[in-house]
């Protein structure tokens, strides 16, 4: 009976934020699908509430001396839970921003390639591309012994290779150990006292350590040990053997060595080809593959006017300061004015101005008829930019050097992020960097078959590691990830990519008996790739896991074993469990998810496509990251879909190429657009707004009110109440930011900080104020009987009716109330909003900003967390914006989405570098006929 009890995990009585006390029963190692409105409750099961005390199990498991550092984890505020295993959470929060994570740092993968290549790959000489060699003391005596048998030869050690330097301290050195004879640039000579050498020419120099005749007896042999051990500790490990007839030269090395040219190589461990050890990563730029250079072209942005009326951009127009000081002494020097434009200005001093360069001149006084000398001693523009950039503690300046400077791939490593010598360690003909740059798919194909290409020493060696590897990076293109590359920057990953990265290295881990709990990992998915991502989940469940998936998805719901719904709607009116069972069970209830689901209720195709006003904007010849020189029109006036798989270069063409030239057009950015060769149309429209996936300010400081901007209006509306201005309150007393009006103990935040060292904060209500945020006196104020308190605990619905007769707080309140969020309050702290809660505040935000009639909308992925009824009230939204006049563009996989836009753009026909064109554009009607695009086989199904 009490294995029984086990089979399920059962939650009782639940009441974490909108939770109504709830109960529920989830069936262990089942696939098992948390569904209902954005809003509703149920990350708070999820995540706060299951999550959280599986968190806290964990940690009343260590020692109380340990607990003592950690505190104590507060528990969920549920009755009971039973049957918890261990949990993982998989959430959508992103991973790391740092340039030095890579996906393969992420999947572990590169650990293994670092393995792979420090213990079984060959290294070869980058002069002379020949196989390096390496010997034990032992090998060395012997091979000399064979090779030089009954020959005289001399043993020295190399000390000094091509460098310049005259050595009188290093030759004194060496007679004071008690050598008598060196080898200077091939000749052997006496050291004697005082001896040096050219200082402006390149020598190599060895020491003579002994000079002997190789035969087999014993005291010959015992003498060869000695000198070989002696050779050793002088040349760092590098002895030299000539044969004193014929003068040739042969190298032995305890490291690996090249046998011709003598240049040796450390031995090999994993931090050779690690990027992030001083080991490994090129001395540069430091292993980031990347370097910021000044542009001469930021610099100088102007070439026809002078450098007095701000022709040098970071100098600005003439003042008096030490920097034009010397360049009135350089244009003394070069014969030019500073009043001349630049271009007149003679090449040579453009040099010296750029890159600095110290001379002394002298200039003859006409009226005194003497000479007075002048010293130029000039840092350089260049410089000045590169040293502020590099030592600067302020971000400010910081910000302002890099507006100059471009980032390009450094040119040393060639942007692979490693020393030279890690590049010439090879396995099967290829270097580490060769395999990092592969897309993930070819990757699996040479790794497939490799250990028939191998050595027997390396196979041996090399088995275990290689069988790692083939495992994860099957997982990876399980979850649809073939297109990515393992040197990719995990900052450039979406939001979906990085969470199912995350998947596949837990899936990588094998582990059994665990619960997994995952939030929208569909997000970014093509509908093609989502059969893989629901085979991934299913193949956890199967070795015996338990998975929760927090998900709107159709296929994902109907592919589940349980399914619980939680509504009815969403905020303080949802938290219940309105349904739950198998999905066939669902059907049978009158829920809204069911009701999308058995087709009651569904986003209606519109009855006809928008003509657009004629006009357009057209971007020719896009090459950046996987395009292929692409040609595409955006038809203004219309709503515009662009659809593909993951990877195919949606996000490059809008994101990272019509975007930036967009803004900077309109707006002065500075984002460099990646590659293009013309547009035409921008005067079409007259400004860009974009809603990208990055999360909004998650802490407890920020709120629906600060995040919108309203708050500004409705602090400076307190400020103008008559109780306000006789007491002298200005805007800043009614922020919870400020020392005046806020109440001191809590700082403003309504809660205390509990810290907890590696685990998340705790928060509990501040007993001063009971959480009002504020001081007695700045409550006193009050609008319409209102304090500003009360006014942060209304729901955006209260306030839309509280603040109708104010304009500019209205319309923002009004545009929150739209995109269906009219039951979160205007204070409620950002973290404890669920993610599509987050993506519509942002959305609400920006679609408040005065519309021209004539703007650019850019959403990526703008569904990300909302349900079927949520995205029917958005679409409204976004349709209203379209029928002003407005161009409104979405990047979007949501079918729901693709059907109800007027033109779609499609990108294809796979990911990575098997994508970057566009393979079909039209209505959704016209695209849907296409072949071979994979978006049109399931935009059929939902046309029809």
């Amino acid at each position: 009976m009490a294995h029984q009890v086990d089979e399920q995990i059962e939650v009782q009585g639940a009441r974490v934020h909108n939770l109504k006390n709830i109960d529920v029963t989830i069936p262990r190692e089942k696939l098992v699908v948390i569904t209902g409105l954005s809003g509703s409750g149920k990350s708070s099961l999820a995540f706060d509430t299951i999550y959280a005390e599986g968190q806290r199990r964990y940690i009343e498991t260590f020692s109380a001396y340990a607990r003592q550092f950690l505190g104590g984890l507060e528990r969920p505020d549920v009755d009971k839970i039973d049957g918890l295993s261990p949990v993982i959470a998989i959430e959508q929060k992103t991973t790391s921003k740092s340039p030095r994570s890579t996906v393969g740092t992420i999947t572990e993968i590169y650990d293994f390639l670092r393995l792979l290549f420090a213990r079984g790959a060959d290294a070869y000489s980058y002069q002379t591309g020949e196989k390096m060699v390496s010997y034990s003391d032992e090998q060395i005596k012997n091979l000399i012994t064979k090779d030089f048998k009954y020959k005289k030869v001399s043993i020295l050690s190399p000390i000094i290779r091509s460098r310049k330097g005259h050595y009188r301290e290093l030759f004194e050195n060496i007679s004071k150990q008690g050598f008598v004879k060196v080898r200077v640039d091939g000749e052997i000579v006496d050291l004697v006292k005082g001896m040096k050498v050219d200082r402006y020419k390149t020598h190599d120099i060895e020491i003579v350590i002994d000079r002997l005749k190789v035969t087999d007896n014993e005291s010959d042999d015992k003498r060869l040990t000695e000198t070989i051990k002696t050779a050793m500790y002088h040349g760092n490990d590098v002895l030299m053997v000539i044969d004193n007839e014929t003068n040739k030269a042969r190298f032995f090395s305890r490291n690996l060595m090249c046998p011709s040219s003598g240049i040796s190589y450390p031995n090999p461990e994993p931090n050779t080809f690690s990027f992030n050890s001083p080991k490994g990563a090129c001395d540069v730029c430091n292993g980031l593959g990347v370097v910021n250079k000044v542009n001469i072209h930021k610099v100088l942005p102007d070439q026809s006017i002078s450098i007095n009326a701000g022709g040098i951009a970071p100098l600005g127009e003439y003042k008096k300061s030490w920097m034009f000081k010397q360049l009135q002494l350089i244009a003394d020097r070069y014969k030019f004015k500073l009043t001349d434009p630049i271009k007149k200005i003679p090449e040579e001093a453009i040099d010296i101005i750029m890159n600095g360069g110290n001379e002394k001149f002298s200039v003859q006084s006409k009226t005194l008829g003497v000479t007075r000398d002048y010293n130029i001693d000039f840092e350089g523009i260049n410089n000045f930019i590169k040293s502020q950039y590099d030592e600067s503690g302020s971000s400010s300046i910081r910000r302002w050097a890099k507006a100059y400077m471009d980032q390009i791939k450094c040119e040393t490593c060639s942007g692979s992020r490693l020393k030279k010598e890690s590049l010439f360690f090879k396995v099967d003909n290829k270097n580490i960097y060769d395999l990092v740059s592969m897309d993930i798919v070819d990757l699996a194909e040479w790794f497939k078959d490799l250990n028939n290409r191998l050595s027997t020493t390396q196979q041996k060696i090399a088995s275990e590691v290689i069988k790692e590897i083939n495992t994860r990076i099957r997982f990876l293109l399980d979850v649809g990830l073939d297109y990515l590359t393992l040197n990719r920057s995990s900052k450039s990953l979406s939001g979906g990519e990085a969470q199912r990265i995350r998947l596949a290295t837990q899936i990588g881990s094998q582990l059994v008996g665990v619960l997994y709990i995952l939030d929208e990992p569909s997000i970014g998915l093509h509908q093609r790739d989502n059969e893989k991502l629901i085979n991934s989940l299913v193949s956890l469940r199967d070795i015996g896991n338990s998975v929760i998936v927090v998900e709107h998805d159709k296929d994902m719901i109907v592919h589940a074993d349980h399914v619980i719904d939680i509504g009815p709607f969403a905020g303080r009116h949802g938290g219940e469990i309105i349904s739950e069972g198998s999905p066939k069970e669902l059907l049978d209830y009158h829920t809204l998810t069911a009701a999308y689901l058995n087709g009651e209720k569904e986003i209606e195709v519109p009855k006809k496509r928008r003509k657009g006003n004629g006009k357009k904007i057209s971007l020719k010849g896009c090459t950046g990251n996987n395009l292929k020189n692409v040609s595409v029109d955006f038809p203004l006036g219309k709503m515009i879909g662009v659809t593909g798989v993951s990877g195919s270069g949606k996000s490059t063409l809008i994101n990272e190429t019509l975007y930036p030239i967009l803004n900077n057009f309109y707006f002065n950015g500075v984002k460099e657009p990646m590659p293009y060769k013309s547009i035409k149309g921008l005067e079409h429209t007259d400004k860009v707004i974009a809603i990208d996936q990055s999360p909004i300010g998650r802490t407890p400081r920020s709120n629906p009110a600060t995040y919108t901007g309203v708050f500004s209006e409705i602090r400076t509306l307190f400020s103008k109440t008559p109780e306000a201005m006789i007491r002298g309150y200005k805007p800043g007393r009614f922020s919870f930011n400020v020392k005046t009006g806020r109440c001191e103990t809590c700082e403003g935040g309504g809660l205390k900080v509990i810290e907890m060292n590696f685990l998340p904060d705790v928060y509990v209500e501040c007993e001063t104020c009971n959480g009002k945020r504020f001081n007695r006196e700045t409550l006193e104020i009050r609008y319409k009987g209102k304090s500003i308190s009360d006014v942060l605990n209304m729901t955006i619905n209260e306030s839309v009716g509280f603040f109708e007769h104010i304009p500019k707080i209205y319309r923002k309140l009004k545009t929150i109330q739209d995109v269906g969020l009219g039951y979160i309050t205007l204070g409620q702290q950002s973290t404890t909003l669920s993610g599509g809660e987050a993506q519509r505040i942002k959305l609400a935000t920006e679609l408040s900003k005065k519309d021209t009639g004539n703007t650019f909308y850019i959403l990526d992925e703008p569904t990300t967390g909302l349900h079927f009824e949520d995205i029917r009230v958005l679409m409204t939204v976004l349709n209203e914006l379209v029928d002003k006049g407005n161009t409104v563009l979405i990047i979007e996989h949501n079918l729901d989405v693709i059907k109800m836009v007027d033109h779609i753009i499609d990108i294809g026909y796979e990911g990575g570098k098997n994508g970057g064109e566009v393979i079909a554009t039209g209505t959704p009607e016209q695209v849907a006929k296409h072949d071979k695009s994979h978006t049109a086989r399931f935009l059929i199904k939902e046309l029809n």
